[in-house]
C-alpha cells in the first residue's frame, strides 16, 4: 500500500521537481519512480548506505534521505544530482511522504492501531469504532508478550520475530523501543500458561541459538477482544520487572506464575520497610553472611527437611541444626517452624526487592 501512496506523490511532484524522484525500501529495492522503467531495480551498495546512515547522503550521482516511523528507517527519498537544490528536494518530499503514511497508518494500519491501544494513546470509546472501521476482528483471544533484548549482534530481532509470525491478519509484531519488541498474538481459546511459555520459549531458544541476542520475555494475562490489550501488555511489562528482581536466571516469566513476588511488588517500599523492622527486631538480616544465607536457601529448596539440606550441602545433620540455631539466635526466627519460616522467606523477598529498587508501571 505505501508503494501506491508514495507513487502517487512522486507522479504528481516530477513535473515541478523536473528531476528523477523516487523512493527506495530497507532492501534498496526503487519502489516508487518517476521513472516508471526504473521500479523493482535493487542496488547492493546502496543497501549498505542505508544502513549506515540516516541523514542525508551521496551514492552514484544522486541524494538520498532514510525517512520512516520505525528506529531504523524503512525506505530514502532520492533525487538526480548532489547539489543544494537535490537536498532541498529530498527534504520537502520527506515531508510530504512521511505525512501521506502517518496519516495512511493512523487512519488503516492495524499495526499501529493495536500499538495505539496497548499504549493507551486511543480512548476507550473510540477503540471498537476505529475496530469497525479496520474490520478488525474484536471476538477472538489475544495475548501480549514483551520481548527485551539483554545482548544483541548486527541481526534484527524484530526482523526475526516478524519471520516467525509472519500472518500479519492475526500477530502483530512491533518496536516500542530500542531494547523491546510487542508482539500481540492470536490464540486459541483454553490455551494455558505452559503452552505459552512453549511459544516464548520458541523465540527465546531461535534468538540465542541462530542470532546470538539473548532476550527475555514478559507473558501477559489472555484476553478476549481488544481494549483489555493494554491490560495485558501492563502485565508482561510487570512480569519482566518481577522477574528481573526475584527471578533473574528464568528468561521467560509469566505474570500468572509470578505469586507472592507479584504481591511484595505492588507494596509501598514504606511498608516494606517497616516490616523489615518488625520482624528483624533482634538483628539485621545484614548480620548474616553468605555462607548462611546459601544454607537458608537450600534449607527452603527441601520443603524444611534437615536430613535432606544436610545430605544436599554434604554436611552433618548436626552441622546444619548448629546453623539453624545460629539463626534462630540472630533473628528470633526459628526456620524448623513453618510459620517462622514463611515469615522469614518473605522478608528475604522484601529485602530482594528493596535492593532493586525496580521500575514500575
Amino acid at each position: 500500500m505505501s508503494n501506491r501512496l508514495f507513487q502517487g506523490i512522486i507522479h504528481q511532484m516530477r513535473d515541478s521537481i523536473d528531476r528523477v524522484i523516487g523512493v527506495v525500501d530497507n532492501n534498496a529495492t526503487i519502489i516508487s519512480c518517476g521513472d516508471l522503467a526504473r521500479i523493482g531495480e535493487t542496488n547492493e551498495y546502496l543497501a549498505l548506505d542505508l544502513n549506515d546512515n540516516t541523514d542525508v547522503f551521496i551514492r552514484d550521482g544522486y541524494t538520498y534521505k532514510p525517512f520512516g516511523s520505525q528506529i531504523r528507517p524503512e525506505y530514502a527519498v532520492f533525487v538526480e544530482g548532489t547539489d543544494e537544490m537535490a537536498v532541498k528536494f529530498c527534504n520537502i518530499l520527506t515531508v510530504a511522504l512521511s505525512s501521506i503514511k502517518q496519516y495512511y497508518d493512523e487512519k488503516y494500519d492495524k499495526n499501529n492501531f493495536i500499538k495505539n491501544v496497548i499504549l493507551d494513546n486511543i480512548l476507550p470509546g473510540d477503540i471498537y469504532v476505529k475496530a469497525r472501521e479496520l474490520h478488525f476482528n474484536t471476538d477472538v483471544d489475544r495475548v501480549v508478550l514483551l520481548i527485551r533484548i539483554v545482548s544483541a549482534t548486527d541481526t534484527s530481532a524484530f526482523d526475526v520475530i516478524q519471520n516467525l509470525f509472519p500472518d500479519k491478519q492475526k500477530d502483530f509484531v512491533f518496536n516500542i523501543s530500542e531494547s523491546d519488541i510487542v508482539l500481540v498474538k492470536e490464540i486459541k481459546s483454553g490455551i494455558d500458561t505452559k503452552d505459552l511459555e512453549k511459544l516464548a520459549r520458541s523465540i527465546v531458544d531461535t534468538l540465542g541459538s541462530e542470532f546470538y541476542t539473548r532476550v527475555v520475555v514478559g507473558i501477559g494475562t489472555t484476553v478476549t477482544g481488544v481494549k483489555d490489550l493494554a491490560k495485558s501488555f501492563k502485565e508482561a511489562q510487570v512480569a519482566l520487572e518481577v522477574g528481573k528482581v526475584f527471578d533473574t536466571e528464568k528468561s521467560i516469566v509469566s505474570y500468572d506464575n509470578l505469586g507472592i513476588a507479584r504481591l511484595i511488588y505492588q507494596l509501598p517500599t514504606t511498608l516494606c520497610e517497616m516490616f523489615l523492622r518488625e520482624v528483624f527486631k533482634k538483628g539485621s538480616i545484614e548480620s548474616l553472611d553468605q555462607e548462611t544465607l546459601f544454607t537458608i536457601q537450600r534449607f527452603f529448596e527441601n520443603n524444611l527437611n534437615v536430613s535432606e539440606t544436610s545430605r544436599k550441602l554434604f554436611v552433618h545433620r548436626n552441622t546444619l541444626v548448629y546453623r539453624l540455631e545460629k539463626i534462630k539466635k540472630l533473628t528470633g526466627l526459628d526456620l524448623r517452624e513453618f510459620d517462622h519460616a514463611i515469615v522469614f522467606k518473605v522478608a528475604l523477598m522484601v529485602k530482594k526487592y528493596l535492593t532493586a529498587n525496580p521500575v514500575k508501571y
